[in-house]
């Protein structure tokens, strides 16, 4: 890479086999701290329901917890899916972060449920919401609430948002497909792109993007980030050996039986059937495994490819230690610095 490439961490705040929600969340706050440290840019929170591997179902309040326990490091959601909320409420959230951390708060939006149909159902109350396709008059409210741009006679226009002096934090845009990168470049937000869910799709997602880019007072330049999923061990050995939790993490998710991330001992038990065989040869694609020479191969040729401004990592092993040491041996290999205090 021809400058320093920013690293930044995706947290779902994973439950491992044998522990607990709760302290899934204790460890995420922790793991923002021990990030802070090791130079990564932001940490950001999924939001995701009734999956009980994942503990991040609020990130708004992850977020307050983590933005609290550190001082530096940009902390924010990866997303808040706007359809299973009022724009209204996301605006004075986060207004309300931004108070209390100026400057250091992200706000990452997108549009799928984040959960199953029926748990989507329960969150928006009506079918009629549920299948609404409405995400881009959504986007148009939340950002409406800032810019006091609803038109005269609109009954919104009245609404001053609380805290109205703190600023709504900088917006990108979540997705897997062209979908968000098109409505993302339209409106002059930035772009956070999923490879770790659609591989294939990163590269024209992200340079239509970057071609399409119409700059904003949000947004001067475009700024693309590629979210991707990293196991990074001692050696390709070992980072295999890590990701064993995550074969049958990925096939009990598909075949709907999400469970808390079991250990590599366990995992390397599992007698995976032909049906299960065929979804780890197609989830293996969208994983970077190895050795910290072999990741950062991987990485930065993705970004290369994509012209990615930076890289957000999805660490997805079991036991809070060892996704700790895989985060630590990215930041070595990329050489990441912590920010300057005040920076």
């Amino acid at each position: 890479m021809s400058s320093p490439l920013p690293i930044s961490l995706l947290d779902l705040a994973l439950v491992d086999a044998g522990s607990t929600a709760s302290h899934a969340l204790h460890n995420a706050v922790e793991t923002a701290q021990a990030v802070e440290g090791l130079g990564y840019r932001r940490v950001w929170y999924a939001e995701h329901h009734s999956t009980p591997s994942i503990a991040s179902s609020c990130p708004d309040l992850l977020i307050s917890r983590a933005s609290a326990a550190t001082t530096r490091i940009r902390v924010g959601s990866g997303g808040v899916m706007l359809p299973n909320h009022a724009p209204l409420a996301v605006a004075e959230r986060f207004k309300t972060l931004a108070a209390f951390a100026p400057g250091r708060i992200d706000l990452g939006i997108g549009r799928a449920p984040g959960t199953t149909q029926i748990a989507a159902l329960a969150l928006r109350r009506s079918a009629e919401a549920l299948a609404a396709e409405d995400f881009p008059e959504q986007l148009a409210e939340l950002l409406a609430y800032e810019d006091h741009a609803f038109p005269a006679g609109h009954p919104f226009a009245s609404i001053s948002v609380t805290p109205n002096d703190a600023p709504l934090p900088p917006i990108w845009l979540l997705g897997s497909s062209g979908f968000s990168s098109a409505l993302a470049a339209r409106v002059g937000l930035g772009f956070a792109f999923a490879a770790h869910i659609n591989l294939d799709a990163a590269v024209p997602a992200m340079l239509a993007y970057r071609q399409q880019f119409m700059p904003s007072a949000r947004f001067p330049a475009p700024h693309a980030i590629l979210a991707v999923s990293v196991v990074c061990g001692e050696d390709d050995e070992h980072a295999r050996y890590l990701a064993s939790s995550l074969d049958v993490s990925f096939v009990r998710l598909r075949t709907g039986n999400p469970q808390p991330v079991v250990s590599p001992e366990e995992a390397r038990a599992h007698q995976f059937t032909p049906a299960e065989q065929a979804i780890l040869a197609d989830a293996r694609r969208r994983v970077i495994v190895g050795g910290p020479e072999t990741v950062m191969a991987g990485i930065e040729r993705l970004a290369e490819a994509t012209r990615a401004d930076e890289v957000m990592v999805l660490t997805m092993v079991y036991g809070h230690e060892q996704r700790l040491a895989s985060l630590e041996r990215v930041a070595r290999v990329f050489a990441l610095e912590p920010a300057p205090v005040g920076s």
